[in-house]
């Protein structure tokens, strides 16, 4: 008896571990509520046919419904909340997908009202049925008083992930959706068949399910492997020092902020194979990610040949300004270097970058598809109207990242208009040849990472 038992544990831990991985995300929630209701659905049926404890458990034997009620429920608003996350495509009529989805839900809502207006006859007629009464359950009329709501509730689930299949999910959630479609035949059965195969016919369903969620983890941890080459290796120390909620929170921030592009990358892209023009921002994009990585910036934006990142968010970095200016040194040396590689004969390539510092608000946005740490803030256009203005090898400079550095070795520019500040704004050059920072005062505080 005690093995009858295991599909229960095995539910609800797997229940937990939804629950514990990943409490914010709305369809772990639902999963996870699915999944600890099913556990305990699982574990009242193997208590209630048990003669010992039949007598005393037969009362609340309608009120256990609502678990297996809610273990379909949720399900359907899993699949609810997956479909929030989709694009939606151009003449899709979305309140069909959703109708259906509400329908299943309704479905299973009938059956727990059933369950509750005849519990004697759910007991007799469905739970456990060919125990009691061999095949010959299929031809009793109140058997079909319950399967029925359910078989409804699971052809409504099923139209629902032909939908959201249809509707080209992300992968990750589309070897879920596939898991989930492949464990529900032996998850119903589980609840009809003789008690020995029913455990069996549950646990081979979880574990269908298991063997997916298990996947869809596996290539979430890909993509945050991926991502991470793109990020500071103190970034992901933050977010795991001080959880992602706070690490990533709305805040205002004095940071600097550089901007970076190629000059005459319109003509180049132009005049060569689309080839050698991935293979130029490949290069381009790995030579500047390994100088902010270095220092411990944050690449916000890839956007064609141009590239914006933010030094002192969300990383704190005492001496920004400093460590920016240095940092569009290296970027300049490390760029220039390159672009004696990638020249060809009419189409020279130049760098030119922009540095700005003030004050901007750092957060979240983005929808539920997507999440975007981004800065917004007249510092972030600032920067970005500089890097236009930039000469091939020049970096620009506002005059708060100068009272930072101090002004030995840049030279003033005429004053530029940009967006969002009212007044034109003084801007500096820093000499080609000059190296911006001594090395023996080059940013005390903020070291380059290992």
């Amino acid at each position: 008896m005690v093995h009858h038992y295991l599909p229960a544990v095995f539910a609800v831990g797997m229940a937990l571990a939804f629950w514990s991985a990943d409490r914010r995300a709305p369809t772990s929630i639902a999963l996870a509520v699915s999944l600890g209701s099913l556990g305990v659905s699982i574990a009242f049926q193997v208590m209630l046919f048990d003669p010992r404890l039949t007598e005393v458990l037969l009362p609340w034997s309608a009120p256990m419904a609502i678990f297996e009620g809610l273990t379909l429920a949720a399900v359907l608003e899993w699949l609810l909340r997956l479909r929030r996350t989709l694009p939606v495509r151009p003449g899709a009529n979305i309140r069909f997908g959703d109708g259906v989805l509400r329908c299943g839900q309704v479905s299973a809502l009938i059956y727990v009202l059933a369950s509750f207006a005849a519990p004697e006859l759910r007991f007799a007629t469905f739970l456990q049925a060919y125990d009691q009464h061999g095949w010959g359950f299929t031809a009793l009329p109140g058997f079909w008083v319950f399967a029925i709501p359910i078989l409804a509730t699971t052809l409504f689930g099923l139209v629902g992930v032909v939908e959201l299949m249809r509707g080209r999910p992300d992968p990750a959630e589309g070897v879920r959706l596939i898991a989930m479609t492949i464990a529900t035949p032996f998850l119903i059965a589980g609840f009809v068949m003789p008690i020995d195969y029913a455990a069996f016919s549950l646990v081979l369903g979880e574990v269908s399910f298991l063997v997916g969620a298990v996947h869809y983890h596996v290539l979430q941890g890909q993509r945050g492997q991926f991502m991470s080459r793109f990020l500071s290796p103190q970034v992901a120390r933050l977010v795991a020092e001080r959880g992602l909620d706070r690490a990533m929170q709305e805040n205002q921030l004095e940071i600097s902020v550089i901007a970076c592009d190629l000059r005459g990358f319109t003509a180049y892209a132009s005049a060569v194979e689309s080839r050698q023009v991935l293979r130029v921002l490949r290069e381009y994009y790995d030579a500047v990610g390994r100088v902010v990585g270095t220092f411990g910036g944050t690449i916000k934006d890839y956007a064609g040949d141009g590239i914006l990142i933010l030094v002192g968010a969300p990383l704190p970095i005492d001496h920004h300004a400093r460590c920016a200016v240095e940092m569009a040194r290296q970027i300049r040396q490390e760029t220039r270097r390159l672009i004696a590689q990638w020249n060809v004969p009419g189409h020279a390539l130049g760098i030119g970058i922009g540095v700005g510092t003030g004050v901007v608000t750092v957060g979240v946005i983005g929808a539920a598809s997507r999440l975007e740490y981004t800065a917004v803030g007249p510092t972030v256009n600032l920067a970005s109207r500089l890097c236009a203005g930039a000469a091939d090898g020049e970096i620009l400079m506002d005059q708060r990242t100068v009272a930072y550095v101090g002004e030995t070795g840049v030279s003033a520019r005429p004053p530029v208009r940009v967006k969002g500040i009212a007044e034109p704004v003084p801007h500096f050059a820093l000499f080609a040849e000059q190296r911006a920072i001594d090395a023996a005062e080059r940013i005390p505080d903020v070291m380059p990472i290992d």
